[in-house]
C-alpha cells in the first residue's frame, strides 16, 4: 500500500494511480464524494462556526440525539413494564433479544437497502416503524398486561426499524458535516450524553406514571427524529444515481469491496475478536462485580462516570487530528486495561471511577477515528453496505461474549475473565499496530 496521501483535500478511494487499499499517490486527486460545497450542506456562512453546525448538520443532530434519547428508554421501561405486570424475569432478557436480533439480522440488507434508496428515505422509514412500534406498546401498556408474543413482536419491529436507520447514519455524516471529523465527535459526544440521560428520565416517569409513559415519550423522540431527516436538504450525489444490480449482487458486490480493503476488513476481523473476548464480558461482569461488592447504587454511578469519560474521549476527538488516525485509536485502546485490572483485582471505588473514567474516554475517543476513517476513505456508493457489514459482525460477537461470560466466570472466576481480557486487549493493540494497512493509514480531509 502506498504510504502518502493528500491530506488536504477530499479525494477517491481507488483514483487512478491508487492501490485497492485506498491510499492514493502522491498526484493530486478530485473530490471523493462529490461537489459538497459550504451550500450545498446548508452552510451558514455568517454565523461562527457554520462550518459545522450548518442547517442540515443541525436537523441531523437533533434527529440523531432524540432518537438515541429514546433508545435508551427501552431497558427501563420493558423492565418496568413486564416486571410490574409479573412476568418472570427471563421475559425481560427475551424482550430485549427479539430487539437485538433482528437488528444484528437485517442490518446487512438496510445496507443494501440505503445503497439503492437513498439513506434519508430509509432512515424516515426506520423512525416510522419505530413510532409505530413504541405507539402500540404505549396504549398497551397503559391500558392493560399485552402478551407476552405482542411484546416481542413490537420489540422485534423496533429492531428491523434500527436495522434499517443504521446503516445509513454512517453516509449521512459526511453529507452534512464539511469537517467529518468534528461531526462525528460531537455525535460521540451526544450519545454519551443520552445514554446517561434516557434511562434517568425513563426511569424517573416510571416514578410518576407507567411504563406506557415511557413508551409514549419513546414514539415522541421517533417522531422527532423522522421529521428533522424528512426536513434534510442533501445536495444530490452521483452515488444516488448509480445503477444498482439485484438485491443478491448488491450484497455480493459489498463483500467485494469490503475484502479489497484489507486495512478495513483486518480492524473488523481483530474487533470480532476483541468484542468476543473482551467487550462482551466486560459490561455484564462489570455489573455483578461492583453490585456485590458495593451495591446497585455505586453501579448506576460507575456507568454516569464511564459516560462522563465517554463525553471527554469526544471532546478530545473535536481537538486532536492524527496524521495516522487508526494507529492513534488503537494506541488510546490501551486504557481499557486499567479498567479490567481495577475490576479484576477488586479494588476500591475510587479506582473503579478512574477505570471506568478511563475505559469510556478512549473508547469514544477510538469510534470518532474510526468511523471518521470509514467515511472518509470508503467511497458513497459502497459505504451503507459496508458499514453494515461493520455493525452485523460487531453486534452478533458482542452479543455472543456478553451470552457466554457468566457461564465461562462461574467456571474459572469473574476476576481472571477480567485480567485476561487485560492481557487480550493489549495483544489486540499490538496486532492493530502490527498491521501495516492499519498501521500506516492516514487522514484524509
Amino acid at each position: 500500500m502506498k504510504e502518502k496521501s493528500a491530506e488536504r483535500a477530499h479525494i477517491p478511494v481507488t483514483p487512478p494511480g491508487a492501490d485497492r487499499e485506498g491510499v492514493p499517490s502522491r498526484s493530486p486527486a478530485p473530490s471523493r464524494t462529490g461537489p459538497l460545497s459550504p451550500r450545498d450542506a446548508g452552510w451558514d456562512g455568517d454565523r461562527p462556526g457554520g462550518e459545522l453546525w450548518n442547517r442540515n448538520f443541525r436537523l441531523f443532530f437533533i434527529a440523531r440525539t432524540a432518537a438515541l434519547f429514546g433508545d435508551g428508554m427501552i431497558p427501563v421501561a420493558l423492565t418496568a413494564g413486564l416486571l410490574g405486570a409479573g412476568r418472570p424475569h427471563s421475559s425481560v432478557g427475551f424482550a430485549l433479544a427479539a430487539w437485538m436480533g433482528p437488528l444484528a439480522l437485517f442490518v446487512l440488507f438496510g445496507g443494501v437497502l440505503a445503497d439503492r434508496f437513498t439513506p434519508r428515505r430509509m432512515m424516515i422509514i426506520a423512525d416510522a416503524l419505530r413510532l409505530v412500534g413504541a405507539s402500540v406498546l404505549a396504549i398497551s401498556f397503559a391500558t392493560g398486561n399485552p402478551p407476552l408474543w405482542a411484546v416481542y413482536a413490537l420489540s422485534a419491529v423496533a429492531g428491523v426499524g434500527a436495522a434499517l436507520f443504521q446503516p445509513g447514519v454512517a453516509s449521512t455524516v459526511p453529507r452534512v458535516a464539511l469537517d467529518v471529523q468534528r461531526g462525528n465527535a460531537v455525535l460521540r459526544v451526544s450519545e454519551a450524553l443520552m445514554t446517561m440521560a434516557g434511562p434517568a428520565f425513563a426511569g424517573m416517569l416510571v416514578g410518576l406514571a407507567s411504563a406506557g409513559a415511557v413508551y409514549a415519550a419513546n414514539a415522541s423522540t421517533f417522531a422527532v427524529s423522522g421529521v428533522c431527516l424528512f426536513l434534510l436538504r442533501l445536495a444530490p450525489m452521483p452515488s444516488d444515481e448509480t445503477h444498482r444490480g439485484t438485491f443478491v449482487a448488491e450484497l455480493v458486490d459489498g463483500w467485494r469491496e469490503f475484502r479489497a480493503r484489507s486495512w478495513l476488513w483486518g480492524v473488523i476481523a481483530i474487533w470480532t475478536v476483541y468484542g468476543f473476548t473482551v467487550l462482551g464480558p466486560m459490561l455484564p461482569l462489570t455489573a455483578v462485580e461492583v453490585t456485590e461488592a458495593h451495591g446497585s447504587g455505586t453501579y448506576g454511578v460507575m456507568m454516569a462516570v464511564n459516560g462522563a469519560g465517554s463525553v471527554v474521549g469526544g471532546l478530545l476527538a473535536l481537538r486532536l487530528r492524527p496524521r495516522r488516525p487508526l494507529a492513534a485509536g488503537a494506541i488510546a485502546l490501551t486504557g481499557v486495561c486499567l479498567n479490567l485490572v481495577v475490576l479484576g483485582l477488586g479494588m476500591p471505588v475510587f479506582a473503579l471511577g478512574a477505570g471506568q473514567f478511563v475505559s469510556g474516554a478512549v473508547f469514544a475517543f477510538w469510534l470518532v477515528m474510526w468511523s471518521t476513517t470509514v467515511q472518509t476513505h470508503v467511497p458513497p456508493e459502497a459505504l451503507n453496505r459496508l458499514h453494515a457489514y461493520d455493525v452485523a459482525g460487531s453486534l452478533l460477537m458482542l452479543a455472543a461474549g456478553r451470552a457466554l461470560a457468566g457461564p465461562v466466570a462461574d467456571a474459572v472466576g469473574a476476576p481472571e475473565v477480567l485480567l485476561a481480557g487485560a492481557v487480550i486487549n493489549l495483544l489486540a493493540v499490538a496486532v492493530l499496530l502490527a498491521a501495516r494497512p492499519i498501521r500506516r493509514l492516514e487522514r484524509i480531509g
